[in-house]
């Protein structure tokens, strides 16, 4: 392992310092039990990741409540289920207790799936494609502010080192940010009413918690990519302008955020642009410039968190233009942007279900034996399935899951 190498270099989150600047990014997989706690298929992925040795990992998507959920086997944090995450944190900290573990809370909204539960909205007139999501009002958005105040509380307790609060891809925080959220109400309109309900929130968590070292952070869209998404100019306008999403990050760091991690479009709305496939690659350059956007924007102390590096896998296999393989791989762009201030860490996503033993495997020096994710988002369409999702190339569980999702497409 070369000596330059800087993702290998420690670095302080909130009051922790960790030994690399690699980060698992959330994935939701759909695989807890009945009760939303963590299954046996649970334990085995994260297993994986806690002795692959990556600095940062983050417990995927948790709902703090069970009437608006995404998937039919989501992982929850509510009262029902300390005992049972407690256990889990136990036994994944003996592995490894270098690192930083963090449970994203979250609130599906208008990406919960309609099947399975309902959709809801916070705007009158409903965004394209989500006509039958219900308007919810003023009390329900107090109820689930509470919601993810107890969640805060309880992962605290069963000895998570800090909270990832989802203001992201098309899930309630984005829905309320957004300039789509145009109408007059308590958290709608203007932006300084929206932006409130963030600032509202973690105030009211870091006040119930009550600790310094209890490390607390965002997943943000810097861009959602469609009209009146996150980042753009207005409720009618696909013009990128990230004037809110600068100010609210400055803000959240106000109130005690520690980290962000960067993140763009989402599943529902711009899939593309949340996670660039094999037929737009090149999409992955534009977080580049979010990260950017947001290191600039942010004190030296706080930890941004770039998104979208597994496409680039070891520099070859993914077909970009106008660029060498050798300068287009993950640990290049990875070492370039921390080197140039862009970011201070990159998360993987897709790869850490290909291979989450990127950090180990450089370690001891087998850099070959790393499997490089091939972006075919089987991963993904498990998910959509409502399947245990996982990797359908590199472990023969989820092939043949996958396999058998096909004869019945």
């Amino acid at each position: 392992m070369s000596a330059n190498n800087l993702l290998f270099s420690p670095i302080k989150v909130g009051e922790k310092e960790i030994p690399n600047r690699f980060a698992v990014n959330a994935m939701e997989c759909c695989d807890a039990d009945d009760n939303g706690n963590p299954s046996e298929k649970t334990y085995r992925r994260y297993e994986k990741y806690f002795e692959g040795l990556s600095g940062f990992i983050s417990l995927e998507a948790i709902t703090c409540q069970y009437d608006n959920i995404s998937s039919t086997k989501q992982l929850s944090l509510m009262p029902r289920n300390e005992k049972p995450m407690k256990k889990f944190v136990n036994h994944l900290k003996e592995l490894n207790e270098n690192n930083i573990f963090i449970f994203q809370l979250t609130h599906s909204g208008e990406v919960s799936h309609p099947t399975l539960s309902r959709r809801i909205r916070v705007t009158k007139e409903p965004l394209y494609g989500y006509e039958d999501a219900r308007l919810i009002d003023e009390s329900e958005i107090k109820t689930i502010m509470e919601q993810f105040v107890k969640a805060a509380i309880i992962a605290h307790d069963v000895g998570a080192d800090g909270i990832d609060l989802k203001l992201c891809t098309g899930y309630l925080g984005s829905q309320i940010l957004r300039p789509f959220n145009k109408h007059l109400w308590k958290y709608g309109g203007s932006w300084e009413r929206r932006r409130q309900f963030a600032f509202d929130l973690i105030e009211h968590i870091t006040k119930a918690v009550n600790d310094k070292n209890f490390i607390i952070g965002s997943k943000i869209s810097v861009y959602e990519g469609f009209p009146g998404g996150q980042g753009t100019a207005g409720p009618d306008s696909a013009l990128m302008d990230l004037f809110e999403t600068v100010d609210l990050v400055k803000g959240l760091e106000e109130r005690g955020a520690k980290y962000f991690v960067e993140t763009a479009g989402g599943p529902l709305h711009s899939l593309t642009l949340s996670k660039p496939d094999k037929s737009a690659p090149d999409y992955t350059y534009m977080h580049f410039y979010f990260q950017k956007a947001l290191k600039d924007a942010l004190k030296p102390e706080t930890t941004v968190i770039g998104s979208c590096y597994s496409i680039f896998r070891d520099g070859n296999g993914t077909k970009f233009k106008a660029v060498s393989p050798e300068n287009n791989g993950v640990l290049y762009w990875g070492n370039k942007n921390i080197k140039e201030g862009i970011t201070d860490m990159i998360s993987l996503g897709r790869q850490s279900l290909a291979d989450a033993s990127i950090p180990k495997k450089i370690i001891e020096n087998k850099q070959e034996e790393i499997k490089w994710c091939t972006a075919c988002d089987h991963c993904s369409l498990l998910l959509i399935s409502q399947k245990d999702g996982g990797c359908a190339v590199y472990d023969e569980a989820y092939r043949e899951t996958f396999r058998s999702l096909k004869i019945n497409l």
